[in-house]
């Protein structure tokens, strides 16, 4: 059933049974509505369609989108991963004391486990990444005028809101990142200001991300890391030390599943490093900083005053020592999981989307838009949407306690030229043969149409 609304207001109860017959007779052609208020918004409110300038393939076809009962898969990011019942049982049985008094037993654990994993002196446990990477660069760079030098791709860079300047009062100053997630080393000196000119900012930290998000889960090579570390270690600051190196290892656990090594030798250079609990690891809250006494105990008053110290944490912390000991290998399951998905898109030979399957290191995996028509936008909305064709093609879930279902494949686009694809615990081996299905069909039906054109 095909219908049309006036742009009116005046016919809202019309437009309430409209919604009920759709919905309950499996015929509405609307995107995607979780409520009868949204749907009324949509039909009242909504622009007349365009030409659109890009290549959007759900233009194409009719939409079965406002329908509740799609099984929906969400891969935008390993921040999506839920904690499972065994580190549920674990927080609400945790002791608990106050971590500003530093009485809280599970804190006290997890910080001593981190630091012992990483081999460095102590830890620190605050309520996210972002705070983590911005307590580093505090307390590395402690006065005012300071730079740190960053890959121009990094997350420090890119997704952490200038928090290096907008608080800490620290110029980031950067390099063009590699596709392996590194940059060229012979820049990175030229970047490094002479301490004698008074009329530039002092070169104070070099902040590097392994495994890389934006260049596609890459695990940097140890030997440029280790050469990045000789470097800076024959460069002064203002201070007379050597130019501090801080790790964002948000998923450094990742890269030594790749490179088949213990975080504490991809560390073992760096003066400080902050790892996530909360991605891959399953944890739903938090991330470590570890480095030396001197170092944590100023993160540790710096924390404080970014309202990161927190009274009875222990119930996050106890997540996040059961995520140590238990789901780190885990991540050799994400990492396989990754490469089928992959392989399958390789396998296609499209010529308008592209993998670098060689190079697939980790749960990350980038499809790169080969063709200027098609955004990643577009693709992203596609993949999401379920079509009356793609029911018809049996492009669906077929389960006995779900019955058969379209497949909503929710991935992350932003701006980007690429969509990313990122797996964790919750997304197993059946829901990866999923959304290798929707991927296929969608990249065919993109195929189709731009031959067509």
């Amino acid at each position: 059933m095909r219908f049309c609304v006036r742009y009116t207001r005046s016919n809202i109860s019309s437009c309430f049974t409209i919604f009920n017959y759709c919905a309950h007779n499996n015929r509405l052609h609307l995107p995607l509505t979780r409520s009868v208020s949204q749907f009324c918004q949509q039909i009242f409110f909504r622009p007349a369609l365009s030409q659109p300038a890009y290549l959007d393939s759900s233009h194409y076809y009719s939409v079965f989108n406002a329908l509740p009962s799609h099984y929906v898969i969400d891969v935008r990011s390993d921040t999506l991963s839920l904690p499972t019942s065994e580190m549920r049982q674990a927080m609400f049985a945790a002791t608990l004391g106050d971590d500003i008094y530093r009485e809280d037993p599970n804190v006290l654990k997890l910080e001593q486990k981190a630091a012992e994993l990483f081999e460095k002196d102590a830890g620190l446990f605050v309520p996210s990444g972002t705070m983590s990477n911005l307590l580093a660069i505090m307390a590395h760079c402690p006065q005012r005028g300071a730079e740190a030098i960053v890959g121009d791709l990094s997350h420090t860079f890119l997704y952490e809101q200038g928090s290096a300047a907008q608080i800490a009062g620290v110029q980031l100053a950067t390099i063009q990142n590699k596709t392996d997630g590194t940059f060229c080393l012979e820049e990175m000196q030229r970047k490094i200001r002479p301490y004698d000119d008074s009329l530039q900012p002092v070169t104070s930290l070099v902040v590097v991300e392994n495994t890389h998000n934006m260049c596609g889960g890459k695990a940097l090579p140890l030997q440029w890391l280790d050469e990045l570390a000789a470097i800076c270690k024959t460069k002064e600051n203002t201070n007379g030390k050597n130019i501090a190196l801080h790790m964002d290892g948000a998923r450094v656990f990742n890269a030594a599943e790749h490179l088949n090594e213990s975080v504490a030798r991809i560390t073992r250079e760096f003066d400080s490093v902050s790892y996530s609990v909360s991605k891959a690891l399953l944890a739903p809250v938090g991330s470590m900083l570890v480095g030396s006494e001197t170092f944590i105990a100023e993160a540790r008053r710096l924390r404080l005053a970014l309202g990161g110290s927190m009274h009875q944490c222990g119930i996050l912390a106890a997540a996040g020592l059961l995520a140590l000991e238990k789901f780190e290998p885990l991540l050799k399951e994400d990492h396989r999981r990754t490469k089928r998905i992959a392989e399958a898109i390789d396998n296609l030979r499209s010529p308008n989307f592209s993998v670098d399957l060689h190079n697939v290191h980790s749960n990350i995996l980038l499809i790169h838009m080969a063709n200027p028509q098609i955004t990643a936008s577009n693709f992203a909305k596609r993949l999401s949407l379920v079509t009356e064709r793609e029911l018809k093609d049996n492009i669906i879930v077929d389960e006995k306690e779900k019955g058969k279902q379209g497949i909503q494949l929710k991935v992350s686009s932003r701006n980007w030229p690429f969509v990313r694809i990122v797996l964790y615990n919750q997304i197993a081996d059946k829901e990866v043969d999923y959304i290798i299905k929707k991927i296929e069909y969608v990249i065919r039906e993109y195929d189709g149409i731009c031959e067509s054109l």
